[in-house]
């Protein structure tokens, strides 16, 4: 696994899952996927010979992270010394990008939010190479744009659009040589600063919203020619699904999501189709547990629901089931620590029996650590109440 932080952590956790032995790779000894590796490597990946010497017997490099220069040069040294890389430079290059990505949905007539200026206010700015919610802004009047042009100018290169209110969703794709397959549709939940605080499965599209979607997928996915997994996350808004953004790597959260649903591991059909080099068996799937998926912040006195970022900073989590009656949760939790945070993991029979069971674990969360303040923010609606 090369790079620890969210992207890692996501694919050590299924890696582990598909029984496989984990080896990071990552110059920063704090990062979060550490606790979780079976061994690990402090070594900086940009320096290719040192890296590549002290591999050993490895039989399939995952990247997990979104250095351009590093990929690059993984995807030389895997070619040089004959090594499966769970990658895909072409499309990745496109799908890194949100202004090469919007020229390629217009090209395919994907429906999207307009850009600015035929878009109105409120605007969405995002910079162009960064993933996820990083540096994304709301700006709501033509006196706050011309206050955010003032200081962007001559930096990154910046995406602007119309802000779109309703839910997000997200589909992976799954590509190989003979064809596509599209997986589990998730919903997706954002904070105040539009990153994912939430996932459910399975999600609340209807059937013919769930092909409206798998349509736009396919599409995406056979311009761009993918193998591997490709991500796609939409926005309905009025009734129209929206492409917000694509990413062709493994994504961080879904994918956990999916597993606990459904049972079809990403990282174990990446290593069938990379390292085997067979197509991906993927099972059928009709609807699927009940999942709960979302981070957790706690600070004396109070309980906060936030976006994935905060896990990024932890330092090395580590995995324990049944925490606190859940699922499983990722997290950094000590014995009497009273800050801490945690990915909390809670599945049932169907998302009602997953919700009444996050609920409870909640519940003992704040009973334990004496809480009294319950923070769930959303964009739109940043809201406090007393437990």
């Amino acid at each position: 696994m090369i790079g620890g932080r969210l992207q890692g952590v996501e694919a050590t956790y299924l890696a582990h899952k598909a029984g496989w032995e984990v080896l990071l790779v990552d110059k920063d000894p704090s990062a979060p996927a550490k606790g979780l590796c079976d061994i690990y490597l402090p070594v900086d990946v940009a320096k290719g010979t040192e890296f590549i010497g002290k591999l050993g017997d490895v039989q399939l490099i995952i990247p997990a992270l979104e250095d351009r220069e590093v990929l690059s040069m993984l995807s030389r040294l895997a070619s040089a010394e004959d090594l499966p890389l769970a990658f895909d430079p072409a499309a990745y290059a496109i799908s890194s990008s949100k202004i090469r990505s919007d020229q390629l949905f217009a090209e395919l007539g994907i429906p999207v939010p307009l850009p600015w200026p035929r878009g109105s206010f409120p605007l969405i700015v995002k910079p162009s190479d960064a993933s996820g919610s990083k540096g994304v802004r709301r700006i709501d009047r033509a006196d706050e744009f011309e206050h955010w042009s003032s200081f962007a100018k001559g930096g990154k290169d910046w995406v602007i659009q119309e802000f779109l209110e309703g839910p997000s969703f997200s589909l992976e794709v799954l590509g190989f040589r003979e064809g596509y397959q599209t997986l589990q549709v998730t919903d997706l939940e954002m904070d105040a600063h539009y990153d994912c605080k939430r996932v459910k499965a399975p999600s609340i599209l209807s059937e013919n919203e769930m092909r409206q979607f798998e349509k736009l997928r396919l599409t995406i996915a056979r311009a761009l020619n993918v193998k591997g997994i490709m991500d796609v996350e939409v926005i309905l808004h009025e009734g129209t699904l929206k492409v917000l953004e694509i990413d062709a790597r493994l994504p961080s959260q879904t994918p956990t999501a999916v597993y606990l649903s459904t049972g079809i591991n990403m990282v174990e059909m990446l290593g069938t189709l990379f390292w085997k080099g067979e197509r991906p068996l993927v099972p059928q799937v009709s609807s699927g547990r009940g999942v709960v998926y979302e981070h957790l912040k706690i600070s004396p006195g109070r309980m906060e629901i936030c976006g994935e970022h905060i896990m990024a900073s932890a330092g090395p989590l580590h995995l324990i089931p049944g925490f606190f009656g859940s699922t499983e949760a990722i997290t950094n939790y000590r014995p009497g620590a009273s800050d801490w945070i945690a990915t909390l993991i809670n599945t049932g029979e169907n998302l009602e029996e997953a919700w009444d069971r996050r609920c409870q674990v909640l519940r003992e969360i704040g009973k334990h650590c004496f809480l009294s303040e319950y923070v769930d923010p959303s964009p739109s609606l940043p809201s406090t109440r007393s437990k």
